[in-house]
């Protein structure tokens, strides 16, 4: 009865700013991860034209905004590069007025995206995950045996494990910081580490696997994963589960698992904001509050398999989502995922230049 009078309210709220909107809203997000339908909702509630674009990392995204006039309205970037944008002045302060669906975000989730955006002023969570290992069971069976467990990133990082693997496939995100974190991690050093030494190491032990990577993307593998084109992927939670749903529906007889390494992972949130230039800001609001909306909320969850910070949609979401631990990890888990903190200008060169020689083998 709670959420119904809940999902009642925040409808009738959303319904003044929603309409006020108007012409055209360029949307800039993450490749495979929105609802069939989302956008079609919108337009049809609020009469604007929606103009969706997509990309396959942070970086991509940085280079657009910081180079100024991208004509983007909305764009979905992640945790710690918000904070850096934010400290350059890429985003525009939000009006709360305009989001009375603000109301039913998780508050304790929304205070840990704080730590990034404080008093949450510029930014909203879309949806949240984990970085870990998505993988081809019976092929990683056929390679390391019947009985082989994945649950520790040594299957990513121990060379021989690496190279047994090498001829079915092995990938990792095309993201310095998402790759270095987790070799960083690994190591047994702080994910957030600034310390030259330790990420040169961190880019040794990458380059020590780099003859078994089959390439580096951030969305490839989704499709491939779910094909049989490769068999092991570094990935994010979402993707790897989008994967499993494909070879079901494709009925090839792949299983895909997906793995948070008892070493831990990266825990990251990808957040709505608007930039500082936005032609329509209105439009983007509104946007922003029809996502909020719980059912809105939980058809992109139950769509993408991402985690939402949406706490009135829990109801609405598949029980399989929310009490599977691979997408909502219970508390032992949490407590072993990192967040990713925004990098001083001079680490961010350092991570570049090593990225360059992980990418390149030299």
């Amino acid at each position: 009865m709670k959420i119904r009078t809940q999902l009642a309210l925040a409808l009738g709220l959303a319904a003044a700013p929603a309409l006020a909107a108007e012409g055209e809203l360029h949307i800039y997000n993450w490749s495979d991860y929105i609802a069939e339908d989302t956008i079609a909702k919108f337009e049809a509630e609020t009469g604007v034209k929606v103009v969706y674009d997509v990309y396959d990392s942070n970086e991509v995204l940085e280079a657009k905004l910081l180079a100024g006039s991208s004509g983007y309205d909305l764009v979905v970037p992640t945790s710690s590069f918000l904070q850096r944008q934010i400290g350059a002045g890429v985003y525009q302060p939000l009006n709360k007025d305009l989001l009375p669906n603000l109301a039913n975000m998780d508050p304790d989730l929304m205070e840990r995206a704080a730590a990034y955006d404080p008093g949450n002023e510029h930014a909203v969570i879309y949806m949240w995950g984990t970085v870990g290992i998505g993988y081809n069971v019976e092929k990683v069976r056929e390679r390391l045996g019947e009985d082989v467990t994945v649950d520790s990133w040594s299957m990513i990082f121990d060379p021989e494990i690496a190279a047994k693997l090498a001829d079915c496939g092995l990938t990792l995100l095309d993201s310095k910081t998402d790759m270095l974190e987790t070799a960083l991690n690994y190591l047994g050093f702080d994910p957030n580490s600034n310390d030259a030494d330790e990420l040169e190491q961190a880019k040794d032990l990458l380059l020590g696997i780099r003859p078994y990577v089959r390439y580096f993307s951030s969305s490839q593998y989704i499709s491939d994963l779910a094909n049989g084109e490769v068999c092991v992927s570094v990935g994010f939670s979402g993707d790897i589960f989008i994967a499993a749903d494909r070879a079901v529906e494709a009925g090839n007889g792949i299983e895909i698992g997906y793995s948070i390494p008892k070493e831990g992972g990266q825990q990251w949130f990808d957040m709505m904001a608007i930039p500082a230039d936005a032609p329509n800001p209105e439009a983007a609001h509104a946007f922003m509050n029809f996502v909020m909306e719980p059912q809105i909320s939980a058809d992109i969850t139950n769509y993408v398999f991402y985690a939402n910070a949406n706490a009135a949609s829990t109801d609405l979401i598949d029980p399989e989502i929310t009490g599977d631990p691979a997408v909502y990890p219970d508390q032992e888990v949490r407590a072993k995922l990192w967040p990713t903190l925004a990098k001083d200008a001079r680490t961010d060169r350092l991570t570049t230049r090593l990225w360059t020689q992980v990418k390149t083998g030299q």
